[in-house]
């Protein structure tokens, strides 16, 4: 397991890390939200009860890249993680489709890795470790403009975490393979939202790059 006991565990992002949390993003209940964080959380709870984790919901719904770097001092800096999980991009690209005449909202791919860069840089030396997740659009289509372009945010995320030695979870890559076997109408009907089954198998994707085990002998 590459966590520890007593460390905190910081999931930086927007509505699809927030999923509703409640509060300052901690503690029982819906503290967490309903998303794949609840999920990570559960897990961790459950195959490992002999470590004590502290979970942390610093998402907040709506977020691009831009409002995460505004916050992300106080949310995730100040807060002194052990560890910094940042999922940020799908409204950067979503406001370039859904709102396209109102061009200050969208985030272009530039700005988009200064933003990410700047928050890697300001907790790296801080922390033992930055889970970096690709955005992700469920749409199997690599034509689909919008896949087209989330893709090429995802490649930034690619090169980021290879820049700053991150753990990057590449959540396209894990959508894409799923997507072979089932329609994504199953996980997300606008295909960015996921349902439980969608927050599970995020959360499956994450764990995988922490040495997670689920038969782990306590």
């Amino acid at each position: 397991m590459l966590f520890e006991n007593g460390d905190r565990l910081i999931f930086a992002g927007d509505s699809v890390t927030d999923m509703g949390h409640e509060g300052n993003g901690e503690g029982l209940f819906e503290a967490v939200g309903r998303g794949y964080v609840r999920v990570v959380e559960n897990l961790l709870e459950a195959c490992y009860p002999q470590l004590t984790l502290r979970i942390t919901n610093a998402g907040v719904s709506g977020n691009t890249s831009r409002d995460l770097l505004a916050r992300f001092d106080r949310d995730v800096v100040s807060r002194d993680p052990q560890w910094v999980s940042i999922c940020i991009g799908i409204n950067d690209v979503w406001r370039q489709f859904d709102t396209p005449a109102i061009a200050e909202n969208a985030v272009l791919p530039e700005e988009y890795e200064r933003n990410v860069e700047q928050m890697i840089v300001s907790v790296k030396d801080r922390v033992k470790g930055i889970f970096l997740l690709t955005p992700y659009y469920m749409e199997p289509n690599r034509d689909d403009r919008m896949r087209a372009r989330m893709d090429e945010y995802g490649a930034i995320c690619c090169r980021l975490a290879e820049k700053y030695g991150c753990c990057l979870v590449d959540m396209q890559a894990m959508y894409d393979r799923f997507f072979r076997y089932r329609h994504s109408s199953r996980i997300a009907w606008d295909r960015v939202h996921p349902n439980q089954m969608g927050a599970t198998l995020m959360a499956r994707e994450f764990l995988k790059h922490c040495e997670f085990e689920y038969n782990n002998n306590w």
